[in-house]
């Protein structure tokens, strides 16, 4: 078994991991495809940030690719699965909200020019829940229209991670696609919630609490109860508690969770609200590991969509199988070899990108 890549004796089924982060897609396409007797295979990750490919290099034993502009589609080997959780720093809360005006919202014009050259059977795509409704719904139109204009049948639903069974309250927007007539079952998600208890680390050095101002202020609002309970603190400054932690935040300030009003979360908690289990190696430093977690994607909910994609495609009886080839690990090392050494990447500088709506 290559514990590399989660395979096994079985059908092969390559995927490809854009905007990889610290793998949360991966971590569930190998559960999925594990449950089935089924050999996943990554033959291309791809995440610009140093810290995020340190961690999934570590966790999957090779390092992504940088910057996905960069490399050409027509060298990105075949594949059946196209994943990426593609930045949604442009259409998120945190954000400005400048959508496809900011250059990280053009990042999904590249996951479209991939599926173009590269016709997948299928495709998952996530992002954060206020992109349905960014721009008047025009944003997301413009997705769904290029999607199916590139010859796909594409749907997309909303999602919260409380119904998959995590305690953490977190909203997210799923997009699937196929490349021929498919019918489809979105997941129910009735999965009772994990008790919290049980994402909660017993013993907690000192450095996680909060001052004893902040945990003063927070009492004098709220009072502990015996069941754990995560406080959180809006922008507006309202404290309430809940048995589940509200949605992580990669920028969020250090006082927007506490447990119990009184402590930060762990790196280790916030990995596990994430769902991603204890065997997962923490090898960057806790300010980025609290970054990383905040950006990562709810795993049990991405497994629970490509378990019905898995489904939709009967992958079991009709998938594609591949000959013996050069390692996934190889060929990243041949895509970089290719790349012109002095030339520049495919930014918003370089080229002119399409508005994604008219101007107002």
């Amino acid at each position: 078994m290559d514990k590399r890549n989660g395979n096994g004796k079985g059908q092969v089924i390559r995927f490809i991991d854009l905007f990889c982060g610290i793998g949360g897609f991966r971590m569930a396409m190998q559960q999925v495809a594990r449950e089935r007797h089924l050999a996943p295979v990554c033959v291309l990750s791809s995440d610009i940030d140093e810290d995020c490919q340190e961690a999934y290099a570590a966790n999957f034993g090779e390092k992504p690719l940088g910057d996905i502009k960069a490399v050409d589609e027509a060298l990105i080997p075949d594949h059946d699965l196209l994943l990426a959780g593609f930045p949604c720093q442009p259409f998120s809360i945190i954000g400005q909200r400048k959508g496809f005006d900011d250059t990280r919202g053009t990042l999904f014009f590249e996951i479209a020019r991939i599926l173009k050259a590269k016709r997948p059977r299928a495709f998952v795509l996530e992002n954060v829940k206020l992109l349905v409704g960014h721009n008047g719904g025009r944003t997301l139109h413009r997705i769904m229209e290029t999607l199916r204009e590139i010859g796909y049948q594409a749907d997309y639903r909303v999602f919260n991670a409380l119904k998959f069974g995590l305690p953490q309250k977190r909203e997210r927007v799923f997009i699937v696609g196929f490349d021929r007539p498919t019918r489809f079952d979105w997941p129910t998600g009735d999965v009772p919630m994990k008790p919290l208890s049980e994402v909660l680390e017993r013993s907690v050095p000192k450095r996680f609490f909060a001052s004893e101002y902040i945990r003063k202020r927070r009492h004098s609002v709220l009072l502990p109860t015996r069941q754990a309970t995560i406080w959180h603190e809006n922008k507006g400054g309202h404290i309430s508690a809940h048995p589940f932690s509200c949605a992580l935040r990669a920028g969020a300030s250090y006082n927007y969770l506490l447990v119990n009003g009184e402590r930060r979360l762990t790196p280790r908690e916030m990995l596990r609200l994430q769902g991603f289990d204890d065997s997962y190696k923490i090898v960057c430093s806790e300010t980025q590991t609290r970054k990383q977690a905040g950006n990562s994607v709810a795993v049990p909910v991405v497994a629970a969509v490509l378990s019905q994609v898995f489904n939709a495609s009967a992958w079991e009886e009709t998938g594609k199988t591949y000959p013996p080839g050069v390692s996934p690990t190889d060929a990243q090392l041949r895509l970089l070899e290719a790349r012109q050494p002095h030339a520049k990447p495919k930014t918003a500088k370089h080229r002119k990108v399409s508005a994604a709506v008219p101007p107002q």
